[in-house]
């Protein structure tokens, strides 16, 4: 009855919503000027545009990576939602080109410590639940087995990558979190459990700053980079993206987190004090985020297509599953969504959809050297379609059209 009556409510917060943006309260699946949902329509216009899966993120030649798994878990959903056969044949043809028989996984290794490689094992999760096929899970079995020995800090958070030591970055907590608890209840290794549970704390003790109500990027353990500060070991900025990806980590995780676990209480209070960040800096005209978080005003800075629809998915998600109280969130995040689709969606001549201003990449440390300053991130590259933007935007879509009530903005 509890579950019966927070739909009715969430329904019924979303109608109002609706209302109040000049919509109607439409009872049916949400339809775009398409004709079909935008989860679609998006998930439809990019493969279009990567016809094979390996060439997400405008990929010249195939590799395992975080962004092809994310596009492959969006498709998952889409899948599930909408029963149509091409979505589960575009990822299993993905897998199929990079997984040999032998269950080895091409352009793959495993001493590289690389944290983003690990993502793409939540689909093969899935892959290996329908297919029944071994290579699968030799697959995934080897991604997990990389965090048996993926290097630490000395409490026992994951480093981002070798070549990083000593950093937690939050990007990572979506690279291997929600794996890990999706392998964990799937194939019954519930010391996982506690792994997970662990890592998103340690990143919200050390990456948050409680005086800005917000989580920076990244943490340097040692204090050895030139981007850390030299007491708390923080980077300089907050960074919209990260920010998305650790949001989205803690509501993935909590799918798998079973109820009774010791700590699981502890990560929804950090998802509701995410949530409380994302409301405090929403923009509020457009009901977007800005690629520096904190410093909309300031010149050069502008409101992020990846961020937005990762906080939206966020928001939404939390707000559905109760983590978060409904009745101020799911507001929120319905103009966000709005705000998504009036601001960043653009229709394309040959009939599909792009979505606009999206950072290509940012990242702390390397060669060359990025410093982690304003100036660095606002000047890295943006472009349409990247797939970190385009992935969070169908399973914000699937979120809200799951409720029978996402309306199509009159583009």
């Amino acid at each position: 009855m509890k579950q019966t009556s927070l739909y009715l409510l969430l329904a019924f917060l979303v109608a109002t919503v609706a209302c109040r943006s000049g919509q109607t309260g439409s009872t049916q699946v949400p339809t775009s000027p398409a004709g079909k949902p935008y989860s679609v329509w998006m998930a439809d216009s990019e493969m279009k545009r990567s016809p094979e899966g390996w060439m997400i993120d405008f990929r010249p030649e195939p590799k395992w990576d975080y962004t092809q798994g994310l596009f492959a878990s969006a498709l998952e959903r889409v899948f599930k939602r909408t029963g149509d056969r091409k979505y589960f044949t575009y990822i299993k043809a993905f897998a199929d080109t990079m997984i040999t028989a032998e269950g080895k996984i091409k352009t793959y290794k495993k001493t590289d410590y690389n944290i983003d490689r690990v993502n793409p094992g939540k689909f093969l999760i899935f892959l290996h639940q329908e297919t029944g096929q071994q290579k699968y899970k030799l697959a995934l079995d080897e991604l997990r087995d990389q965090m048996r020995t993926h290097p630490r800090t000395s409490e026992g958070g994951f480093w981002h990558k070798k070549i990083y030591p000593h950093q937690m970055w939050l990007d990572g907590l979506y690279m291997a979190s929600p794996f890990l608890a999706q392998y964990g209840a799937t194939y019954n290794e519930p010391a996982l459990f506690d792994d997970v549970a662990k890592q998103i704390i340690l990143v919200d003790k050390y990456t948050y700053v409680k005086e800005k109500n917000l989580f920076y990027h990244g943490w340097d353990e040692k204090r050895e980079q030139k981007w850390a500060d030299p007491k708390t070991g923080l980077s300089p900025n907050v960074w919209g993206r990260a920010m998305g990806w650790y949001a989205m980590a803690l509501v993935d995780a909590l799918d798998f987190l079973p109820q009774n676990h010791p700590q699981r209480n502890e990560v929804i209070a950090i998802t509701k004090k995410m949530a409380g960040a994302l409301a405090q800096y929403q923009e509020p005209k457009t009901g977007l985020w800005y690629q520096v978080v904190d410093q909309g005003g300031r010149e050069g800075n502008y409101l992020e297509g990846s961020a937005s629809s990762m906080f939206t998915y966020f928001l939404v998600k939390a707000s559905k599953k109760g983590y978060i109280d409904s009745g101020k969130y799911l507001p929120l995040a319905r103009k966000a969504y709005n705000g998504i689709l009036e601001n960043l969606i653009r229709k394309e001549a040959d009939g599909t959809i792009s979505i606009t201003q999206v950072c290509a990449v940012a990242g702390l440390g390397g060669n060359p050297y990025r410093d982690g300053t304003y100036e660095y991130y606002i000047n890295e590259e943006r472009r349409d379609n990247d797939p970190k933007a385009v992935s969070p935007f169908i399973m914000a879509s699937l979120e809200f059209e799951e409720m029978g009530r996402a309306q199509a903005s009159n583009k």
